[in-house]
């Protein structure tokens, strides 16, 4: 079957056609519809969850292109913080204000500095709208990312524009960076196959 993922992130869909090879997909992102003439409809993100969010984008562009779509989207979640301070789906925005690279990785540092490491994982979302009425979606931790901690002493020799967090990341397992680990690792701490069986139950269904 041709899938519409909804995203124009070419990285995410390349992840994604990796994650569903096993099926019988024909997978294409956003981009794809645009080479073809299509108008990408803008879709604000104004959800309070990962799944919110995700099923918003999923319902605009079924109805902008009306074939099989889903999105998704996640939040940055912490095992040692209060509600309060969960950046959730905001973890660039903090009291309203779009926070620079820079910025981030002070506001982080300074929640490890008074909370101690953080436990952190990525709690990912799906929507998937076959048509009006087959509507799948979920958000359990079959689609989180493994554990990992955020610490305040970043990576001394990597960074990467747009991405300050991964620099204050370490995996569990192996008390590496994520900078420092090898690809076949960075793999195993991706929501690899939650995915895989989201469409596999759902596609056994139908």
């Amino acid at each position: 079957m041709k899938l519409l993922f909804g995203t124009s992130n070419l990285a995410k869909l390349s992840v994604m056609k990796h994650r569903l090879e096993k099926m019988d997909i024909e997978l294409i992102g956003l981009n794809d519809l645009k080479a073809a003439g299509k108008s990408i409809p803008e879709v604000l993100e104004t959800g309070n969850t990962p799944l919110e969010n995700a099923r918003l984008k999923a319902f605009a562009y079924y109805e902008a292109f009306q074939m099989p779509v889903f999105s998704c989207d996640s939040g940055l979640y912490f095992d040692n913080v209060p509600n309060e301070v969960q950046p959730g789906i905001h973890v660039r925005n903090v009291n309203g204000k779009c926070l620079s690279d820079q910025e981030m990785m002070e506001y982080y540092t300074g929640l490890v500095r008074q909370y101690g490491n953080l436990i952190a994982r990525y709690r990912n979302a799906i929507c998937f709208v076959m048509d009006e009425k087959h509507i799948y979606e979920a958000m359990d931790s079959s689609l989180d990312s493994e554990k990992f901690i955020l610490t305040d002493k970043p990576h001394s020799a990597i960074r990467k524009k747009g991405f300050p967090l991964d620099s204050m990341s370490i995996d569990m397992k192996s008390n590496k960076y994520y900078y420092d680990l090898a690809a076949d690792e960075l793999e195993r701490l991706a929501a690899q196959d939650g995915f895989l069986l989201f469409f596999q139950k759902v596609l056994n269904l139908n």
